[in-house]
């Protein structure tokens, strides 16, 4: 007659100075090489980040560009410079988007040629300005031409009241596109391109034409 009980041995792991009763199963595999599959890796800080940080979105920073671009006068005391040097992705295309978004007019198409000439545009005057001896990236002048479309963004709404006064439309239509012209190439058109500026300025003017005539449907 056999008799007897089997009972789990009390084997306890020492860990920082507190012991920890560890089962048959856990000792087990320690023994034989395997206790890599009972460990559990310590959390990262760096996967805590807030969503903003880690998509590297500084909402003060481009609160302050989108100042510096509605307000290019140097009296005002801006450090405009900071929106070409410090050049960002998600700032120029959520105001190239919202401009999209208003340009709509149940035309659809309409965003995908105003996202197609940000990009296209910004690679012409950037390789426009290398070739005339410009030092500026080509995210720099992304950035740049994408924020400099805040002036279009505020004539819209006023466009809506006065589009029935043909002369008062043409007017803030054309004081529109000089605002942006004159925000993005005070920017990008620096003292290197000396008496070459006109053939940088002109093509930048013409590109915000171009921005204007698909928000109003030409």
């Amino acid at each position: 007659d056999l008799s007897g009980s089997i009972t789990t041995p009390d084997v306890k792991l020492n860990l920082g100075g507190d012991f920890i009763k560890e089962s048959t199963a856990t000792t087990f595999l320690r023994q034989r090489g395997y206790g890599w599959l009972l460990e559990v890796e310590d959390d990262d800080p760096e996967d805590n980040k807030p969503l903003l940080e880690e998509l590297d979105i500084d909402l003060k920073d481009i609160y302050y560009k989108i100042r510096c671009v509605l307000m290019p006068m140097p009296s005002l005391g801006f450090n405009r410079q900071v929106v070409r040097d410090n050049p960002d992705f998600w700032g120029p295309l959520a105001v190239v988007l919202f401009f999209s978004m208003i340009s709509l007019y149940g035309q659809f198409k309409v965003v995908s040629w105003i996202i197609t000439i940000w990009i296209f545009g910004s690679l012409t005057i950037f390789l426009l300005a290398r070739v005339l001896g410009g030092e500026v990236a080509y995210g720099q002048v992304l950035g740049v031409i994408g924020y400099s479309l805040l002036p279009l963004i505020v004539i819209a709404p006023v466009l809506l009241v006065v589009g029935s006064f043909e002369v008062v439309s043409t007017l803030i239509k054309l004081f529109g596109v000089f605002w942006a012209a004159y925000s993005a190439a005070s920017l990008l058109v620096g003292e290197e391109f000396k008496t070459k500026k006109p053939l940088l300025i002109y093509p930048i003017f013409l590109l915000y034409i171009y921005f204007l005539s698909l928000y109003t449907g030409v």
